[in-house]
């Protein structure tokens, strides 16, 4: 056989040789590149998508035991109880279904996620279809799409279906509960959530994912994006094995491809699953596929071009650069070039020297934006904690206190509901003078179901100086400090709360009837500086007002001890307008 470098032009064999080299490598670049990266891109998105779910199985498995546990309270009331036992006559029958309505139309009413609730008993002679609230024939169940759930349980939730109310048809999740009393059953009780707010939660910060929210037995409940059957999955699917997993799903007919991410937290009655498209999970590895593919085609027909002009002499810097590229990795060393080109070879050289800092740099700052965005990301989730649930906590021991007959303990948890909330004030700092008074008049009139009758209070205020702003929980500590040591070993005791306005200031006046701040100081108690409260107020008010307030602490000319708070006139909250 001929040897073709005797008998063919050697820029053309030089064309050919180098070319099919080049093709070979970038192949298996372009290969290797995709496979490794896919490998990562999908170990790191079923990672965090786990992490995620874990924290969505979380809250709503926080919410919806929360939903439980108002059922199993509204199922064990007496009065419920009572008027499903039917020993009353007619008219207290009546009388007490009209109170049960109530009872159960507050509970929507204080928990917006509850759509309507529905009580299945013997004999509903009474209903109002401009209502929530329904009484239905117990026969009427088993044609209920949460009776199938229901029949072989005590308690159940449905699947996501369709209600009527006297708004139209709403989308719902029903937790159904069977009524016992002493073993006999007594009827059926069944809160409706809205399926809406579960889907919000089950979305989380993803607008596009496809999740499903399965209970215990794995039957799917509801779903955003794609459902079971849509992603290849049935209900109870074996492959759902511990309490999180991942795996690779293939769908026919259509040969579409899924990263099945699912997880359950312990002693969780819910599962979520994640259904990724491959494609998606893939998509930055084809890009970069495509980008090396698109650099190395470059690369080769400039090959192509040099070879066809260059001789032997100038394959030699070229096999140079070549090595350099081939040996090239990102963050270690660096091949040294020949420096003495001062010609064209020179210039890719320099050039060369200049992309892979370039590169150098551009990796460190990837680097940094990804660990910058990843602690970012994990804040945001610690920093996604909803006080609603601290709300529906105090309200849920004081349906507790109320059932169990504290109505003392029902008011002061009511009370402190009311503080929590301006308190929070959706992190506002500034609050109107009227809620800063109905704060301080929540924690008065808890001291006054603590003190009975010995302690009494007066507020002077008008109503156009309560729409005017303060800093919030301004006056509590000064009030506090009055109670604790200025009717320290009393019975009783006055506190008088006064809001004047002095041209461009505000003054508030709080006096009190106690030892006084003299007889304090004379027992080593330096009232004057109050305790940590009052130094915080001092220390925001310095912040917020520079030295545009004061705040003094006086003995009164009757006894007693008179605060005295001025600080500048504000018809809205600081930086309100900015915004």
């Amino acid at each position: 056989m001929t040897n073709p470098f005797k008998r063919y032009r050697i820029d053309l064999l030089f064309i050919l040789c180098f070319g099919g080299l080049i093709t070979l490598v970038l192949a298996s670049t372009v290969w290797i590149s995709y496979a490794i990266s896919s490998r990562e891109l999908a170990e790191n998105t079923s990672y965090y998508q786990k992490r995620l779910l874990e924290e969505l199985n979380n809250e709503i498995t926080g919410r919806l035991t929360s939903i439980e546990q108002v059922s199993l309270t509204t199922s064990r009331d007496n009065d419920l109880l009572a008027f499903l036992s039917g020993k009353d006559d007619m008219f207290d029958r009546y009388r007490r279904s009209m109170g049960i309505k109530q009872a159960l139309a507050h509970l929507t009413y204080s928990i917006p996620q509850i759509q309507a609730i529905d009580l299945f008993l013997e004999q509903p002679q009474w209903g109002d279809h401009q209502s929530y609230i329904q009484f239905h024939q117990l026969e009427a169940a088993e044609e209920q799409p949460w009776y199938a759930a229901l029949e072989k349980n005590d308690f159940a939730w449905s699947e996501e279906h369709q209600i009527s109310t006297f708004k139209g048809e709403a989308s719902v999740l029903s937790f159904s509960r069977k009524i016992y009393y002493n073993t006999r059953f007594m009827g059926i009780l069944v809160v409706h959530v809205k399926a809406d707010w579960i889907r919000s939660m089950l979305e989380g910060y993803s607008q596009d994912s496809n999740r499903i929210l399965l209970d215990r037995n794995g039957r799917e409940l509801l779903s955003i994006g794609k459902s079971l059957q849509e992603a290849g999955l049935v209900e109870s699917d074996p492959r759902f094995t511990g309490e999180s997993g991942v795996f690779r799903l293939n769908t026919q007919p259509h040969s579409v491809e899924n990263l099945i991410v699912y997880s359950k937290v312990a002693d969780s009655d819910w599962m979520i699953v994640e259904i990724t498209p491959w494609k998606q999970i893939t998509a930055g590895s084809v890009k970069l596929a495509g980008a090396i593919i698109s650099i190395g085609i470059g690369a080769l027909l400039l090959a192509f071009l040099l070879t066809l002009w260059l001789s032997r002499q100038f394959m030699k810097p070229m096999a140079q650069l070549v090595k350099a590229m081939k040996t090239y990795v990102v963050g270690g060393a660096q091949p040294e070039l020949t420096s003495d080109y001062t010609n064209e070879f020179g210039v890719l050289f320099a050039g060369y020297r200049r992309l892979n800092e370039r590169i150098e740099a551009l990796y460190l700052s990837l680097a940094e934006r990804y660990e910058q965005q990843r602690k970012a990301e994990i804040e945001a989730l610690q920093a996604n904690i909803n006080p609603h649930f601290l709300y529906n906590t105090l309200d849920q021991l004081n349906w507790m206190a109320i059932a169990e007959g504290q109505d003392k303990m029902s008011r002061i948890l009511e009370l402190m509901g009311r503080m929590f909330r301006i308190g929070l004030s959706h992190g506002e700092s500034f609050i109107t003078i009227g809620e800063e008074l109905t704060h301080v008049g929540c924690y008065l009139e808890i001291q006054q179901l603590r003190w009975e009758d010995g302690l009494e209070y007066e507020v002077h205020v008008s109503q156009e100086l309560q729409k005017l702003f303060i800093p919030k929980m301004t006056l509590q500590p000064f009030v506090e400090n009055s109670i604790i040591h200025g009717f320290n070993s009393r019975q009783s005791g006055k506190i008088v709360i006064q809001v004047t306005e002095e041209g461009e200031h505000i003054r508030i006046v709080i006096k009190d009837d106690g030892i006084g701040l003299s007889h304090n100081h004379d027992k080593g108690n330096n009232r004057r500086k109050g305790g940590y409260g009052i130094r915080n107020v001092r220390e925001r008010f310095s912040a917020y007002f520079g030295e545009a307030f004061d705040i003094a602490l006086a003995d009164g000319e009757h006894g007693g001890t008179v605060v005295s708070i001025v600080f500048p006139r504000l018809e809205e909250a600081p930086g309100k307008s900015e915004r």
